[in-house]
This record gives C-alpha cells, sequence and structure tokens, in this order.
C-alpha cells in the first residue's frame, strides 16, 4: 500500500489522475509512486533542501510546486546519470524511471496547468540492447512438469496447477494470483485475466490446463477461507489469495527439486518458455502470440522469433546454392 501522507500533494494528484483517466494498474501505481518518490529526494538533495544523504529518511511531502517548476532537464539528466553510475541501475530501470518522469511532468503542464514549462519534453530513452529471452527446452518443460506432478506436499495439485498454466498460457505473475473461479469457463475452456495496463484479454485453456485446476478445485480448501479471498482460484496456506511472493517460492523450488538453475530460471522465464514453445512448435502466426501474451507492441512479441536457433540453421541448409561446388 502507498502512504500518501507520505506524498506532497501534487503527486497524490498525478496518483489520482493515472487511477481514474489513465486506468492504470494497482502494480502501475506502486511504480509511479516509487520511481517519482524517488526522483523527488534527489532533487532536494540537488537542491540543497535537505542534509540528509539517506534517501529512506527524506521527506518529500514539504515540498511545493514552485520547487517543481525550477526542475530543468539537465535537472533530470543528472538524477539519470546518478543512477547509471552510483546506483549501477540497468538500462531498462532506466528507461522505466524516465517514462515515470515524463508522464508526470506531462500531467503536471498540460492536465493540472501547474507548471508552465515542462522540463521532460524532450527527454530522450536510453538506447536498450536487444537481449535474447532466456527460456527452458521442451525437455526440461517436461522435466518440471513431472517433478510437480509428482512432489508428494499437500498442496502439489495447486502448485501443478500453477505451473501448468505458466508454462501453457504464458500469464504474467500478477495474472495468475488475480485469478478469480468466475473467471473460468470450463464449457468453453477459457479464463478471462486483468493484464498489464488494466487490459482485459481471454485466455484459452488446454487440455492439461483444465485437468490441472479441476484436480486443484477437488483439493481447494472449503472452509476457513478469508472473507475477501473467497472467489480467489489460487489461495495460500492462510487461506487467503496467494502472493507473488508464495508463487515465486513455488516455483523455485519445483525448479530446484528438477534440478533447473533457479539463477537462472524464475516465474517470468516461465512466460518466456510458454511463448517459445507455442511460436516453435505451434505453428503461431506472430500476431496471433502477441495477443495471446498481452503485448500492446507486436515489437515486444518479435523477440520470440529470434530464438530458434534451427530454424535459423535450416534456413541456411536450405538455400538453394548450398551444395553448389
Amino acid at each position: 500500500m502507498i502512504n500518501r501522507d507520505l506524498n506532497p500533494d501534487f503527486l497524490n494528484s498525478f496518483l489520482d489522475y493515472s487511477i481514474t483517466i489513465l486506468n492504470k494498474s494497482p502494480n502501475s501505481i506502486k511504480e509511479y509512486n516509487y520511481d517519482l518518490t524517488n526522483f523527488l529526494k534527489f532533487i532536494k538533495i540537488e537542491f540543497k533542501l535537505t542534509n540528509e544523504k539517506d534517501y529512506s529518511k527524506i521527506d518529500i511531502n514539504d515540498l511545493t510546486i514552485e520547487v517543481i517548476k525550477k526542475i530543468t532537464v539537465e535537472d533530470i539528466h543528472k538524477y539519470i546519470s546518478y543512477m547509471a553510475t552510483e546506483l549501477r541501475s540497468k538500462p531498462a530501470t532506466r528507461a522505466r524511471k524516465l517514462s515515470s518522469i515524463r508522464i508526470f511532468f506531462k500531467y503536471l503542464s498540460q492536465k493540472a496547468k501547474l507548471i508552465d514549462v515542462n522540463p521532460a519534453q524532450n527527454l530522450e530513452t536510453p538506447k536498450l540492447g536487444k537481449r535474447l529471452p532466456k527460456y527452458l527446452s521442451l525437455d526440461d518443460s517436461r522435466k518440471l512438469l513431472e517433478t510437480a506432478q509428482n512432489d508428494a506436499n499437500r498442496n502439489s495439485k495447486r502448485d501443478y496447477a500453477i505451473i501448468t498454466l505458466f508454462l501453457n498460457c504464458g500469464m504474467r505473475l500478477s495474472e495468475l494470483i488475480n485469478i478469480n473461479i468466475k473467471d473460468i469457463t470450463f464449457s468453453e475452456c477459457k479464463l478471462n485475466v486483468i493484464g498489464k495496463g488494466n487490459k482485459e484479454r481471454t485466455i484459452y485453456l488446454n487440455n492439461a490446463c483444465v485437468s490441472a485446476i479441476k484436480d486443484y478445485l477437488l483439493d481447494r480448501p472449503k472452509e476457513g477461507i478469508k472473507y475477501d479471498s473467497k472467489d480467489a482460484l489460487f489461495l495460500s496456506e492462510r487461506r487467503e489469495r496467494i502472493s507473488n511472493r508464495t508463487v515465486q517460492q513455488i516455483v523455485k523450488k519445483e525448479l530446484l527439486k528438477a534440478g533447473l538453475d533457479t539463477n537462472k530460471y524464475s516465474v517470468h522465464k516461465l512466460r518466456h518458455t510458454a511463448a517459445t514453445l507455442m511460436y516453435q512448435y505451434g505453428d503461431v502466426d506472430i500476431r496471433a502470440l502477441q495477443v495471446l501474451l498481452g503485448h500492446e507492441s507486436i515489437s515486444t512479441t518479435e523477440i520470440y522469433t529470434h530464438v530458434d536457433n534451427s530454424q535459423i540453421r535450416s534456413a541456411v541448409e536450405n538455400n538453394p546454392l548450398a551444395n553448389l561446388k
């Protein structure tokens, strides 16, 4: 939860705008708040409005809009440089924080009309080097599923259903934990999830997913469930909606039991795995994969078109000039 008492009024107004008008998800709001509070703490240090160097001890709720009006593009560049040199932040992290700053100043200048000049208007995003996604091979995916299925712990059916959904549907962690039983339509083998940007989409379930969910539902606790978790599909030991952290621990535990590298693979890598396997073996169109994964831009989906080295090798070997001597 965000402690709004720690924020200046103009930051809380921006968060309200992001919720009501931009329709941003709770996770996005948390990211905005985190990114912007840290940026404003840097501004307090840079403008010598505090002698405190420990970010956790710097208050920003006394910042006025007059201070914000003094921020220039050079100040923002200094902050990004600070993240790169002092915090060793990756380009992707810096790009996300810049995006938060850009949206924030656009709101202050164009929507709230609290500042006359937008210092972030011409900000450039750090260049991001393209990296191939890490993913499990088909054999390792099978091994992980078999390990989860044969696990003897009392939550084995739940854990197996979680692994099965990740590897077959490619859903995000936030999407999985927020599934409600009423979101599932077994007669049509589908479920609705709320994805990134608070957008709803349909995920179709294959036989493995339907079977795993039905088996888990027979085992799912019937009594003692916390009131606000009665509709939740996946429950924790405390009989409340399962948390991000618990799912991450489940996946790590099953990866370790399957003898797979937990430094290399994680929950998000299972999403990469599902996407890669569907692209390699499912004869799926790239735009269909984009819809399935809930990607806003097809450029995000295109990373999965570059991962199959066997296709690249085959293309070279089947060049009509390959056998000429």
